[in-house]
């Protein structure tokens, strides 16, 4: 009776095993097929387009064969030192009191999308780099004209001898920011930026037969010559084909719009879907320019001039770190992950300056190129009614010499675009193109 008892037990166990390797092949066979119909079914992308056409139904060439050729892409990479900036909504325009009753920012709501920006001011030692390009491979007048203005620290009443001699070149200032640039010289920086990296591009992922030359040509054109030279293609042959998906967009300064947009940072302040919790009067929280919580606790968030005669607090005890400027990754950064966005140094943006440009602007995008729809004329400059003309460029950000309020982004001035101070610095932007890269060169 045991026996049959065991020999039954036996059967229903094999049983029950078929039964599960059936299951599970048949589970193995459905989702075999579901891959096959997914990848079957998948729709075209920038980044996976497939291998023929969507509207032709033809085979894209292979590389090295002739015809229409697709080459492989795996999105825009982050130039160096730059950080996504995700795009969207925000408001722009000044939320500190108007104390300078200017009225030229006032509160409208604007679309600014992604793009690139630096995480730090353009420093010292990043500038002595192009100062040594352009000296290595351009005429005397360019190089000269490149120079910073390093009397921007002279001062009869003052004892800033060391500044003056020592800023840009000492060891010890490498990485703080460069000043007495002017915009015209932050825009030639931004140029020679753009050829170096592509340079570098072509180098990495163009012809291996061709052999690559250092060198670049700015400020050099050769007789007969017409072109800007800062335009012009390093050595190397240039760039590559723009398909290719290897070239990196220009290096610019960032638009008005995108700095403030940057520089508030508003991504912080988000709950439950496109909610916000509140609007920002700084690049951090709160009203106040200590931060409020955590280790760091009362300590200052950027470096400003506190009060007359304040522009560092008690030996022993220097809570903003610096008396002049201080290093490009001083302080916390904001919510972005950028440094310095308010003091430090003042930065130049694209923008030509006019106080209604907030009636003006597009509300996707806006900038001020020229004096499109509120010409110069009407300023009177000449007969010294105005001091505006097409010249002036707007910097924003507050520095190591300014008070408080203007260290809000909202908040603006102007200066003649070949001017420059020890107030003023830069950084670069890009803008994104198409699906977000997952490298960084």
């Amino acid at each position: 009776m045991f026996f049959k008892v065991f020999l039954r037990f036996n059967f229903e166990i094999n049983k029950i095993k078929r039964m599960k390797r059936i299951i599970l092949g048949v589970s193995f066979l459905a989702l075999t097929l579901f891959a096959t119909t997914s990848c079957t079914n998948k729709k075209a992308s920038s980044l996976h387009p497939g291998t023929k056409s969507r509207t032709t139904g033809q085979a894209y060439a292979k590389k090295g064969k002739e015809g229409f050729q697709v080459t492989s892409f795996s999105g825009q990479p982050a130039g160096p030192n730059m950080v996504f900036i995700e795009g969207g909504r925000f408001t722009m325009g000044t939320l500190e009191e108007d104390v300078t009753y200017t009225r030229d920012n006032i509160e409208r709501t604007v679309t600014v999308a992604s793009f690139y920006m630096d995480e730090t001011e353009i420093a010292n030692i990043d500038y002595l780099e192009y100062l040594y390009a352009v000296g290595q491979d351009s005429t005397r007048e360019f190089y000269q004209s490149a120079l910073p203005d390093t009397t921007v620290w002279a001062n009869e009443m003052s004892f800033n001898d060391q500044y003056v001699d020592q800023y840009l070149r000492y060891p010890g200032f490498r990485t703080y920011p460069v000043v007495g640039v002017s915009w015209v010289q932050a825009n030639d920086y931004c140029k020679w930026r753009t050829n170096v990296v592509n340079s570098a591009l072509y180098t990495k992922y163009g012809d291996t037969g061709a052999k690559k030359k250092g060198g670049l040509p700015f400020g050099k054109k050769k007789k007969g010559a017409e072109s800007d030279a800062l335009t012009a293609a390093p050595k190397t042959s240039g760039r590559l084909a723009i398909e290719s998906g290897n070239v990196m967009p220009d290096f610019r300064l960032p638009t008005e719009a995108e700095w403030e947009y940057a520089a508030k940072s508003m991504i912080g302040t988000q709950y439950i879907d496109e909610n916000q919790s509140n609007q920002r009067i700084y690049p951090w929280d709160g009203s106040a320019m200590r931060k409020s919580k955590g280790k760091a606790k009362g300590n200052m968030m950027a470096n400003f001039k506190r009060g007359r005669g304040d522009y560092a607090g008690i030996a022993g005890k220097q809570n903003d770190k610096a008396i002049i400027t201080e290093e490009v990754y001083s302080f916390q950064p904001n919510d972005f992950g950028l440094y310095n966005m308010a003091g430090n140094v003042n930065e130049w943006v694209y923008d030509l300056y006019r106080p209604n440009s907030y009636q003006d602007f597009n509300d996707l995008n806006p900038i001020r190129r020229s004096d499109y729809l509120d010409e110069a004329k009407n300023y009177d400059k000449e007969h010294f009614n105005s001091l505006i003309d097409n010249k002036k460029r707007v910097y924003k950000g507050g520095s190591w010499n300014d008070v408080a309020y203007w260290l809000s982004p909202g908040t603006r001035r102007y200066l003649d675009q070949d001017s420059s101070t020890a107030t003023i610095g830069f950084r670069c932007a890009m803008i994104s193109v198409g699906p977000k890269g997952k490298t960084k060169l």
